[in-house]
């Protein structure tokens, strides 16, 4: 825990937190039903029936238990980091930095309501994935997996949804299929709605098998609404800079030699690991770093890697 600790304040350092700040999350977390074992490999899913999630079902609600400060402050820092997301770099670097603090997930599945009929536009987020594109693909593709989400999710009146997508109506379909290529096959899904009830943003989490509990599903209800403030500002920050024609300086001075220094930062490689594979000293890889944040216009790697893929510099 003191590693995730310091972790989190690396991030975003001296994020100050009020007791009038933490009292209301602690006094909202009343909600939260207690902590339950992780399900089995292949159990079913849990749905509105099934007594993980504690409510409505047996003898009525648990007692609740509230979030401790360390969750407390956790939550805090990602809502704080939440509104410094402008860009789909930034989204990035958020989603599979700090947020993986609060909700731990393999891949992260964006759905966004494009227009008034129920068409969506999909984005997936992953950094472990060697193309993090493809899931999103996926899940829009197959026919059965988004209906199936919406509805359970409003059959439990808007509440988050886990699923095990290996006991799914879609478990066969190519969505599943490349869930359980990486593991991720427990999935969290909640989303957001208009005053008609209508959906306007449906995410999920991809998780390892039995990672996922009552508690996740909580915490997803938290910090949805802020994850999809975050993302539709991406989406106008986009279109005002395809609009403009803007793109970011030096982008496009990245050389042949850092682009291959940022697949391997991409694949995971630590500096050193990357100048053995390169044949060159761990401090000229670090030199090299230090001119792909420049050029970009980043502050940490994980940025960088966000923003190289945004701007096409780095495929995936």
């Amino acid at each position: 825990m003191s590693y995730e600790y310091n972790y989190i304040h690396n991030y975003i350092p001296d994020v100050p937190i009020s007791m009038s700040a933490r009292s209301a999350v602690q006094a909202s977390s009343a909600e939260l039903p207690q902590r339950s074992e992780p399900r089995p490999a292949g159990s079913p899913d849990a749905t509105a029936d099934s007594p993980e999630f504690g409510e409505e079902t047996g003898g009525g609600n648990r007692i609740p238990e509230a979030l401790n400060d360390f969750e407390i402050e956790t939550l805090m820092l990602n809502l704080d980091a939440s509104l410094r997301v402008h860009e789909r770099a930034h989204f990035f670097s958020w989603t599979q930095g700090l947020l993986q603090s609060l909700i731990r997930h393999e891949v992260l599945i964006c759905a966004l309501r494009n227009g008034e009929s129920l068409s969506l536009q999909v984005d997936s987020f992953s950094s472990i994935a060697p193309d993090q594109a493809i899931f999103g693909e996926m899940f829009l593709r197959d026919a059965q997996v988004v209906p199936s989400l919406i509805n359970a999710w409003e059959e439990r009146s808007f509440r988050p949804v886990i699923r095990n997508s290996a006991a799914s109506p879609y478990a066969k379909g190519h969505f599943a299929q490349e869930l359980e290529h990486i593991g991720a096959t427990q999935l969290l899904s909640h989303g957001t709605h208009d005053a008609a009830g209508q959906v306007t943003g449906l995410f999920t989490f991809a998780c390892l098998q039995g990672t996922v509990g009552q508690r996740h599903a909580y915490l997803a209800r938290l910090i949805v609404p802020f994850l999809h403030a975050a993302w539709v500002r991406t989406q106008v920050s986009g279109r005002t800079k395809a609009n403009d024609g803007v793109k970011s300086e030096g982008a496009g001075n990245i050389t042949v030699r850092e682009q291959e220094i940022l697949r391997w930062i991409y694949l995971g490689k630590s500096n050193f690991e990357i100048g053995t594979i390169l044949a060159i000293s761990p401090l000229t890889v670090k030199n090299h770093v230090q001119k792909i944040l420049r050029k970009l216009n980043v502050v940490n790697r994980a940025q960088a890697i966000g923003k190289a893929l945004e701007l096409r510099v780095l495929k995936p």
